[in-house]
């Protein structure tokens, strides 16, 4: 794709199914990036399975619900290759469970993770998005938060609201040359995906059910998402921001 060798990426969740997949894309793409996750063993497998030295992938580890070490995790990051061209905000986490069964405390930490967090990474990395002339800007959300999801209330309202930031965004920033969009992933078969569904026989038929109803008859895969992360942080996507793309295998469709 145009324009996107020696371009700069910050990828959080980078160790997780999705993030890495997403990693080894960029690589493919020769871009250098940022890596940055909350696992730092996972992360020195991600550079040990990308066989990617620190010329090519910088492993921070960081919690991104504190934005202290977010900053300081983007500003090494910045440091080491002199600039930042995009941003992709893949980290999340949620727990499956009717909404009446939580408590506040765990919507506390679903927020923490899947909304604050990628507030915190646009205040960190905008400042040097604008500083380099402009750049783009992935934003992970999910079907659920288009849609709704049930077991997944507060998960779906997080990832809503990225939506709605990511447009807010797209408007404030695009005199700064920086385009926002955002990518929805319908049913991914990820850890996330397996916790939500669970072990066993049960697990299965939610599995099969899924199956079923999507019209690609297969759950979506990790590798099935960064092609189109690529294309918009590439120069072919210079005149889309705002847009909200799902990768659902047509589970859900809007026209």
């Amino acid at each position: 794709m145009r324009g996107l060798k020696n371009r700069v990426a910050v990828v959080t969740g980078a160790a997780g199914g999705i993030g890495s997949a997403i990693c080894r894309r960029f690589l493919d793409e020769e871009i250098n990036i940022i890596a940055i996750d909350v696992n730092a063993d996972a992360l020195k497998q991600l550079a040990a399975d990308l066989g990617a030295g620190e010329s090519r992938l910088f492993c921070v580890t960081a919690d991104i619900i504190d934005y202290g070490r977010v900053k300081e995790a983007v500003d090494r990051g910045v440091a080491k290759f002199g600039k930042l061209d995009i941003l992709v905000n893949n980290a999340g986490w949620d727990v499956a469970k009717p909404f009446l069964q939580t408590e506040p405390d765990l919507w506390d930490k679903i927020i923490a993770i899947n909304l604050r967090g990628p507030l915190n990474l646009h205040k960190a990395a905008l400042p040097h998005l604008i500083a380099a002339g402009g750049g783009k800007v992935v934003n992970i959300a999910s079907d659920a938060g288009r849609v709704g999801s049930s077991g997944e209330a507060v998960y779906a309202a997080c990832k809503g609201g990225i939506i709605s930031f990511s447009k807010t965004m797209a408007r404030e920033c695009a005199r700064d040359n920086i385009r926002v969009n955002v990518v929805c992933p319908g049913p991914t078969d990820t850890a996330l995906l397996r916790s939500f569904a669970g072990e066993g026989e049960f697990g299965q038929k939610i599995y099969e059910g899924l199956k079923r109803a999507i019209p690609l008859k297969r759950l979506g895969q990790p590798d099935d998402m960064p092609g189109l992360i690529a294309f918009l942080s590439s120069d072919d996507a210079n005149y889309m921001t705002g847009q909200v793309i799902s990768v659902s295998g047509g589970l859900t469709m809007n026209g």
